[in-house]
């Protein structure tokens, strides 16, 4: 005998989302901060969708598209697999992840997972019988082109059950006012083709936001009030002149009783004949909080005779050796580098016989700095005093946005740019946060 699970939609949909359920329009853009639930309700709205249709023996079809294929698995997917699973109609589905879709085993329907990297590649797919398309993580695209280049393909596919293709758009909005999907957004607002929402944690009128949760987000407001107002109220904040907020860069005489260094890791910025040279030794602790323990740093500037890589392979392991020798309880977790680095870590590879693992900045500048702000608002950064660290702090202090002043005769305000100068450890930095995100804990 079957049995059938009764759900009650307006117990898992916030009633803030009620409009964003209910509209007709043709273009639906949902914006705000961290763990404001739309993508959980975009989620679900799409499976009831689905499932009304598949019980009227309709075949209907949805694709879901990130910026970049690399991510969908651990969001979209992961994200509509949830869903899913909400409804109670986990056995209806077969699920395949090469290629990425999940299809629903009576009527064929499907839903179809993409990467917008290949705007190309991306608008060549035939699918048919489309019911709904999700950009998820709008911002993360090049630009609004992707939008118009795809759309025309995928909305010419409707399924003949449905009236129109719903396009969904959501996104958390980029502290730059300048930047590309603000200022289309802006731009859509009154125009009666698009429904707009912005939507925060403070929606959860269900109670679905843990008290560990609260916590954190309380952490957030009370260390750094403006990254909070960006990342959990979504509001665009600007981007300032300086980069970080020094305050939030603890410095400490010793180790403190109540925690210990757990892990090292080590993060290398390589200079080359005129730039310097930097190795970050990093502890991560117990409680999960980061230690500048000790930095490495060769300059040439002003020399005569330039360190070879052979001689800056040999200082960083002796660096290496000597600075772990102080935590022989805390094993080393990584070792990272600029993966366009080769040289260094060639030469590295052959006299050690180590790889440098190497770090993918293929992304904008304020994308890659946005890792090392979420840990420091999350007040998670110390830096041991001694004089070894002084121009990890010095650098920080003086890392800073280029602006239509100091920045070049190019300058783009929807891709803007730091100040190119004395920034090594800053970059060595970036590196370490974006090389262990989920360590850290860090979303992005």
């Amino acid at each position: 005998m079957t049995t059938y699970q009764k759900i009650k939609l307006s117990s898992i949909v916030q009633p803030h989302f009620f409009s964003f359920w209910n509209s007709k329009a043709p273009y639906l853009i949902l914006n705000g901060g961290r763990g404001s639930f739309k993508s959980s309700t975009i989620s679900i709205k799409l499976l009831v969708k689905f499932k009304k249709h598949t019980q009227q023996g309709n075949k209907v079809n949805v694709v879901v598209v990130r910026e970049n294929a690399v991510n969908l698995r651990d969001s979209v997917y992961g994200q509509i697999v949830w869903a899913i699973s909400k409804l109670g109609m986990i056995r209806e589905f077969r699920y395949s992840v090469s290629p990425m879709k999940i299809v629903h085993k009576r009527t064929g329907s499907t839903f179809y997972f993409y990467g917008g990297d290949n705007p190309e590649r991306l608008k060549s797919n035939t699918v048919g019988d489309l019911m709904a398309l999700w950009y998820e993580e709008a911002a993360n695209f090049k630009n609004a082109e992707v939008f118009d280049q795809t759309n025309p393909t995928f909305i010419r596919q409707k399924a003949e059950c449905v009236d129109q293709v719903q396009v969904i758009y959501s996104y958390n909005p980029p502290k730059n006012p300048f930047d590309w999907v603000n200022k289309w957004v802006d731009e859509k607002t009154g125009d009666h083709d698009y429904f707009i929402d912005k939507s925060t944690y403070l929606d959860d009128e269900l109670g679905f936001t843990t008290k560990q949760q609260l916590e954190l987000i309380e952490s957030y407001k009370r260390n750094d009030y403006d990254y909070y107002r960006w990342l959990y109220l979504g509001e665009v904040i600007g981007l300032g002149n300086n980069v970080y907020n020094m305050a939030l860069f603890h410095e400490i005489d010793e180790l403190p009783d109540d925690d210990y260094v757990a892990q090292l890791a080590y993060s290398i910025d390589v200079g080359h004949q005129t730039s310097a040279t930097t190795c970050l030794c990093i502890g991560i602790t117990g409680k999960g909080n980061v230690i500048v323990l000790d930095t490495y740093y060769y300059s040439p500037e002003g020399r005569t005779y330039k360190k070879a890589p052979s001689e800056l392979s040999k200082d960083l392991h002796e660096f290496i050796k000597e600075s772990a020798s102080d935590y022989p309880n805390a094993p080393i977790i990584k070792r990272t580098i600029d993966s366009a680095e080769g040289g260094l870590r060639n030469q590295y590879y052959n006299d050690y016989g180590t790889r440098l693992h190497g770090v993918n900045k293929a992304m904008k500048k304020v994308t890659m700095v946005d890792y090392p702000q979420d840990l420091l608002a999350q007040g998670r950064v110390f830096i041991l005093r001694k004089k070894e660290n002084e121009i990890f702090i010095e650098q920080h202090q003086q890392y800073r946005w280029e602006d239509q002043k100091t920045g070049k005769k190019n300058h783009n305000p929807n891709d803007p740019q730091v100040v190119k100068e004395n920034d090594h450890t800053c970059d060595a930095f970036q590196y370490f946060c974006m090389d262990n995100k989920r360590l850290l804990g860090l979303k992005k």
